[in-house]
């Protein structure tokens, strides 16, 4: 079947920045084998919109495809769908989306600027459900070879976890961000290291800005069919957890950014803020915008 499909960037912080992502926005009769070949085609994480079943109270169901298998929920991709249906008038400024992980809310904020608008997208995701340390000595020493670093350079006083809002990323903190762009993985290793640790990614980061609670990130996905990814909110979300359990949040009202992709040449910033029910922190918010890729497709 012919089907038309949008190239975006997401979470861009500057040229050539932010994650790749094919969308098709008419996928009713699509096909999974479908899906995974667009996926293949262009070798990035990919987004389908669905309609929502009736039962499900959603505005509509998105669905998310990698060259290697089907993922149960991909920040940067529900941002830049829902960026794309906005920015083509198709969805209002509050919508639920079904997602093989469950219902997501999304937020989107315009603002005016002479003919054009800037579109702002924030996607929910959960209060964590995984925050565990990785206390196996032999699973600490093989994630320490495959990045190719020591026990020196992690961060004092902190740990290696595995943690999750959707899908679990394992969290390394190292001592700085040059240790951080300095990284050479055994990419090769990361697959059967992630499955034997019940990972999805490596997530080494650093902090940049304490004091405006900046921080810098990397992730190494465990089977997308390629080896790093210039953004990852699902990851940020984990992380921004993991910083409030530690203690070191100490703006509830700031958001928390990160910016990923620095060291492949695209840079990207994700901006995470918390959701609050009362004083209780419930979950969190993934923000961000999205962009056409250089010369596909005419605003």
């Amino acid at each position: 079947m012919t089907v038309e499909i949008h190239l975006l960037r997401v979470f861009s912080a500057g040229t050539g920045g932010g994650n790749p992502l094919p969308v098709v926005l008419n996928t009713k009769h699509m096909s999974n084998a479908e899906m995974q070949a667009i996926a293949t085609q262009h070798s990035y994480e990919s987004g389908f919109v669905f309609p929502a079943p009736a039962d499900s109270h959603c505005d509509y169901e998105y669905r998310f495809w990698t060259p290697g298998h089907e993922m149960e929920m991909c920040g940067h991709a529900t941002l830049g769908i829902s960026w794309l249906m906005s920015k083509r008038g198709m969805i209002p400024d509050n919508l639920r989306i079904l997602t093989k992980s469950g219902i997501v809310d999304v937020k989107v904020t315009k603002t005016s600027h002479g003919a054009d608008d800037e579109i702002w997208v924030e996607v929910s995701q959960p209060k964590y459900k995984v925050m565990d340390r990785v206390e196996n000595p032999v699973h600490v020493i093989e994630i320490l070879s495959v990045l190719g670093i020591s026990k020196g350079d992690l961060a004092p006083g902190l740990h290696i976890l595995n943690a999750a809002t959707s899908r679990v990323k394992t969290l390394v903190p190292l001592r700085s961000v040059h240790a951080l762009h300095a990284l050479k993985p055994d990419f090769p290793r990361v697959k059967e290291l992630c499955q034997t640790i019940g990972s999805t990614g490596l997530y080494p980061y650093a902090v940049s800005n304490l004091a405006l609670q900046e921080y810098e990130a990397r992730q190494f996905p465990q089977n997308v069919g390629y080896p790093e990814d210039a953004a990852t909110g699902i990851a940020a979300s984990a992380l921004a957890f993991r910083l409030l359990v530690d203690g070191s949040v100490h703006d509830m009202d700031r958001a928390i950014k990160v910016r990923q992709g620095t060291a492949m040449g695209k840079p990207s910033e994700i901006s995470v803020r918390f959701r609050k029910s009362g004083d209780d922190v419930d979950g969190c918010w993934i923000g961000g915008t999205a962009m056409f890729q250089t010369g596909t497709e005419t605003p």
